[in-house]
């Protein structure tokens, strides 16, 4: 029930229900039904109902019996599956009608809306010809459902799609609502929670299926979209990125085998799309030399096959293609060390790189344009082909390494103590540490030998990086660029992670009059508060070294990963968001004083305590001048399957993602530079207030994190299988060493959702000039965002349900206590925040949203209750394991009607 507030004075409209919700939910009622009985069909319906009635504000529907005291065990399994299952559909049909899909979040309207600032095609252009855009897949666990889940999902959405286009029967002739019913039907009878923990390996497979089934063949489509609405040929400048096989940070399960692996599964799978593509391609190319003309280029590749078949003797291009195949196939062969599902019966040459294939494909291009209109060009399936080749590579995504410092520190200095330069390189401070850095730098030297006897930890990181280097010679260079330090703090922290790239050969010294070269780029992750507003001053000294300054000026561009999730754990909701933008700000001038690109890596959750909500509008509100068209940004746990789920999904959030880089880079800044200073002073005001509020109820009241960790599942979601990395960084229960994941998970199940909003209303309340607050709310772009995203987590928290985990609370004075205050500090929050946007209540200027979000609390509320009543079973020793059971399929299920709430 909803905490009382002023929204009672404006009630909110009747939700419009999605017609596919409807359609939906009939069947997945009539499955209920007819596989669970009659009886589980007819308790479901009831609370679903009453559910309903009390969230509409019915008379009398407050003293209805919820109908969850009646359900068995079993039942409530049976009962919670049903209600996660709706919500699923729910998000399907949402994601059909374009819910998620922004206003002008496409390239065709940014460069419409650019233009109208004066800002041209060729200046587009000209910012393209130099930008890098990447969404980078992450093994984060927050998607709680198992991949059969989830596949089903999207055969359900293509189904639907065929009902769209007026269609009755299925291509194999089944009636149209009986496919759906029929994965319905699958969907309830598949188990929806892992039995066996994730390994790395699972991990990389469950990635390849977005890479296979949405990325390879969304990207050259879109593509081929921008070419037309651009009137030019970009390169290749929106690339997919991977963590998963290269994340180590906490993660022991992730070695060399894991990082070789991840590389081969991805080769693997980009060489079959391309297999594919050319075997279409030779099946449709049947020109014949008798009717075509057909260029010498084309005539020598198809001589040059081995293709001697009489019946293609006239049919060049087939037999080119045929060539085209037999490499590939070879390529398959020396790059993964497996025959392709179709092999070749012809000999050919592995391909030395993916230029080389991209050669051919192109010869074969010219001579179908050479000739007519060029109707024949490169616009159809073959220029989509070539685009592939382009953008993945035999890589398929760039692989990140990514480690703690304190690894490399440890490793660093058993290096020089084993080689006799250094015995104690942990006593030593900041400024002896660099200089003993640097002239280990200024030489080819390596400090480990094959001879000495190292720890485990550090023999583990030099096989890393020797794998980092095997990969660089089978796949090319751009299978790893990125090497992320986690809790970097000083120069030090940037330069041993190019001494241990110098064990691999991925440094080189200067020498011969070479400036020195690193295949690999160090970037620092600045995580905490203090982190981010120290790292101009570390970038600013790292580009002062020579070497360094030498490096990055033969690539022409540096990275800084900023995170989202660290941050907020630590300083709270707006202090995180605004500490965020300032360094963004103030990294900028140090950039161009060292003459580089800045290209900045948020490292941003699902939840919008981790960074969440709209990636078009958080990519807009960035500081005018910290993006410059280079852009990456992580995508984790449940959002990769919410927004790269489908192929029209993928292409909506990719076009938002790119429209709002053009915007960031190029649109004028929308307010005045006079503005812009009064509202960064009132923000450093508001920031500096919420922080304090934040930090004294989290970190500085007694017993909060006994608190926090009985009144939220934090016990519990530990214990599911979602990832193969451990919850916390150390064996502690402290709120500094849990992980953010866990942390803002556990709340959102609560549905108190804190690491989004607490702190906020104290700052807001505290501001004494409120006009200067509305106005900045309604006209600054990045406090819009940053107040929208908070919004939406107002509106999905609920805490009159939180006040129901309270009796799992020990000591509840101090739960009381507690509680109190962040109650209070909810409706301070919740009344700050409507009268700075000028509404009268949470989402009045968001619609959608707004109905999205209603219609699903109803069948949220019967889920948090029976979470509350198994817990407090489980925890009361009942060892009964549908309660164990129970309780995960009511995580799986909040989470799932919460959607981005990891």
């Amino acid at each position: 029930m909803a905490t009382p507030s002023s929204e009672a004075a404006a009630p909110p409209p009747a939700i419009t229900q999605n017609p596919d919700i409807r359609y939906l939910g009939r069947l997945l009622g009539d499955v209920i039904r007819a596989y669970g009985g009659e009886h589980l069909y007819k308790q479901t319906e009831y609370i679903r109902s009453a559910s309903v009635d009390r969230a509409r504000g019915v008379q009398g529907a407050d003293l209805t019996d919820t109908g969850l005291d009646a359900l068995s065990l079993d039942d409530t399994l049976n009962f919670t599956r049903g209600f996660m299952l709706f919500s699923m559909l729910a998000n399907l049909a949402e994601d059909r009608q374009g819910v998620a899909a922004e206003p002008g979040a496409d390239v065709e309207s940014a460069v419409a809306r650019l233009e109208a600032h004066g800002v041209g095609r060729a200046a587009i252009l000209d910012l393209l010809a130099h930008s890098l855009i990447v969404p980078v897949l992450t093994a984060h666990p927050t998607e709680v459902r198992r991949k059969s889940m989830i596949d089903h999902k999207n055969r359900i959405a293509d189904l639907m799609h065929l009902k769209d286009l007026g269609r009755t029967e299925t291509a194999d002739g089944e009636k149209l609502e009986e496919a759906i019913f029929r994965q319905i039907a699958l969907l309830w009878q598949t188990r929806p929670l892992r039995r066996e923990k994730l390994f790395v390996a699972d991990e990389i497979e469950n990635v390849l299926a977005y890479f296979r089934d949405s990325f390879l063949p969304v990207l050259p489509a879109l593509y081929a979209r921008w070419e037309r609405v651009l009137g030019a040929r970009p390169h290749s400048f929106l690339r997919v990125g991977s963590w998963i096989g290269g994340d180590r940070d906490g993660n022991p399960f992730v070695q060399a085998p894991q990082l070789e692996h991840a590389l081969k599964r991805g080769a693997a799978a980009a060489i079959a799309y391309y297999l594919d593509g050319v075997h279409a391609l030779g099946a449709e190319l049947s020109l014949s030399t008798e009717l075509a003309h057909v260029p010498q280029a084309v005539l020598d590749l198809a001589d040059a096959s081995g293709d001697a078949s009489p019946s293609r003797k006239d049919e060049p291009y087939r037999r080119a293609l045929s060539g085209i195949y037999a490499r590939l196939t070879a390529t398959c062969v020396a790059l993964t060390g497996g025959q392709p599902a179709r092999p070749s019966g012809l000999k050919g040459d592995p391909y030395a790189s993916p230029a080389d294939l991209r050669h051919d494909l192109v010869i074969v291009a010219q001579g179908l344009a050479s000739e007519g209109d060029r109707a024949l060009a490169t616009g159809g399936a073959l220029g989509r082909l070539i685009r592939a080749v382009e953008t993945f590579g035999f890589h398929l995504a760039t692989l990140d390494m990514r480690q703690n410092s304190a690894v490399h520190e440890r490793v660093v200095a058993e290096l020089l103590k084993v080689a006799g330069v250094e015995a104690d390189y942990l006593a030593l401070d900041e400024y002896a540490r660099i200089a003993l850095l640097r002239r280990e730098l200024a030489n080819n030297r390596p400090l480990g030998s094959r001879f000495s006897d190292y720890s485990e930890e550090t023999a583990t990181e030099l096989a890393i990086v020797q794998a980092a280097a095997q990969a660089h010679r089978i796949y090319g260079p751009q299978c790893i660029t990125h090497y992320i330090i986690s809790m970097a703090q000083s120069v030090s922290d940037l330069l041993e992670v190019n001494i241990l790239l110098k064990e691999a050969g991925l440094w080189r010294a200067a020498e011969n009059g070479d400036p020195p070269r690193a295949a690999i780029m160090a970037i620092p992750l600045f995580e905490t508060i203090g982190d981010l507003e120290a790292a101009p001053k570390i970038m600013s000294a790292y580009f002062g070294l020579p070497e360094i300054a030498g490096v990055v000026k033969a690539r022409g561009h540096q990275e800084v990963m900023i995170g989202y999730s660290d941050s907020n754990k630590d300083g709270g909701y707006i202090t995180s968001t605004w500490s965020l933008y300032k360094a963004s700000q103030a990294l900028e001038p140090v950039f161009a004083d060292a003459g580089a690109a800045m290209q900045l890596f948020h490292g941003r959750g699902g939840a919008v305590g981790r960074g969440g909500g709209s990636a078009f509008a958080a990519i807009q509100a960035q500081p005018r001048g910290s993006v410059q068209g280079r852009i990456r940004i992580t995508e984790q746990g449940e959002v990769i399957a919410a927004k790269f789920g489908t192929r029209d999904v993928a292409m909506t959030n990719l076009e938002a993602m790119t429209s709002a880089t053009l915007l960031a880079s190029l649109e004028p800044e929308g307010i005045s530079e006079r503005d812009a200073t009064r509202f960064a002073g009132a923000m450093d005001e508001l920031s500096k207030s919420a922080f304090a509020a934040y930090r004294a109820l989290v970190y500085g009241t007694d017993g909060f994190k006994e608190f926090f960790r009985q009144l939220t599942p934090i016990q519990e979601i530990a214990g599911l299988k979602i990832g193969s990395r451990p919850a916390s960084r150390k064996q502690s229960t402290a709120i500094e060493d849990l992980r953010a994941i866990p942390w803002v998970f556990s709340w959102a199940q609560a549905r108190v959702m804190l690491p989004g909003w607490y702190g906020v209303g104290h700052a807001m309340a505290a501001f004494e000039d409120k006009g200067l607050l509305a106005d900045m709310a309604q006209h600054w772009s990045f406090l819009k965002s940053a107040l929208a995203n908070m919004e939406m987590v107002l509106a999905k928290s609920d805490l009159g349900i939180a006040a129901r985990y309270l009796p799992l609370v020990e000591d509840q004075d101090r739960a009381e206590s507690i509680f109190g205050r962040i109650r209070e500090g909810w409706q301070i929050t919740h009344d700050g925040l409507l009268a700075a946007t000028g509404q009268s209540r949470l989402l009045e200027k968001s619609p959608s949203l707004d109905s999205s979000i209603r219609l699903r609390l109803p069948y949220i509320e019967p889920l948090n209750l029976l979470q509350v009543e198994l817990l407090k079973r489980h925890r009361a020793g009942e060892d009964d394991p549908r309660i164990k059971e129970g309780i995960e399929l009511s995580i799986n299920a909040i989470a799932t009607a919460l959607r981005n709430s990891g």
